[in-house]
């Protein structure tokens, strides 16, 4: 059984911890940038500090920085963690989720509960595909995307690094998310996304500059 530490302490964290239990993975702690978090017990298990505090276990174990949902977050989480000399967490998915031999999926991404993805799907690292979530053929999704339940992304689609979508958006087939766009939950997308921007609504136009 591989082990793990989560960045973050919170719902997704915990949501994490939980997808853990069901592949197989023991997590061993909470990772907190807050002080005055460090030792509380958070459903069953503690909040080690920071990476400072568990350099003893650097060789031995997987952290996994998807434990939260901002992607800027998860970035910096990232990049603290490579530079301490941790070594990233393999992918986590849940094993009622098939996975085509034609599909990839980076180290230290999250899989859901109930997503569906059917073939040649590429997902980077440190994404996160949340619960219900449906992938069609042909999509590629960046690192550091998260996408929340209940979304529809049709085939032929690109998500560039950064994005994050909304609880039950739909992406039309053939579109281009760009990098760090941001589109609102419900909506419905039936044109490319430019980088940086908020897109919301049905059907989905530009709300503002990001």
């Amino acid at each position: 059984m591989s082990e793990v530490i989560i960045w973050g302490s919170g719902g997704f964290a915990r949501e994490v911890n939980m997808l853990c239990d069901q592949a197989g993975v023991r997590v061993l702690g909470f990772l907190d940038e807050r002080a005055d978090e460090k030792g509380r017990v958070v459903d069953g298990l503690p909040i080690l500090g920071t990476l400072a505090d568990v350099g003893h276990l650097r060789k031995a174990i997987g952290v996994v920085c998807a434990g939260v949902g901002d992607p800027a977050l998860k970035l910096r989480f990232v990049q603290i963690t490579t530079a301490a000399g941790f070594k990233i967490a393999d992918p986590i998915v849940h094993p009622m989720v098939q996975v085509s031999r034609r599909n990839a999926i980076g180290p230290g991404s999250i899989v859901c509960s109930g997503v569906v993805m059917t073939v040649n799907v590429r997902i980077g690292s440190h994404v996160i595909v949340n619960l219900n979530t449906t992938i069609g053929h042909d999509v590629a999704i960046g690192d550091l995307v998260t996408i929340a339940p209940g979304v529809n992304v049709s085939g032929n689609v690109t998500i560039e690094e950064g994005a994050s979508l909304g609880t039950n958006a739909a992406i039309r087939e053939k579109l281009h998310i760009h990098e760090w766009a941001v589109i609102g939950g419900g909506s419905f997308v039936r044109e490319d996304v430019p980088a940086r921007t908020l897109y919301a609504g049905v059907p989905a136009t530009l709300k503002k500059h990001l």
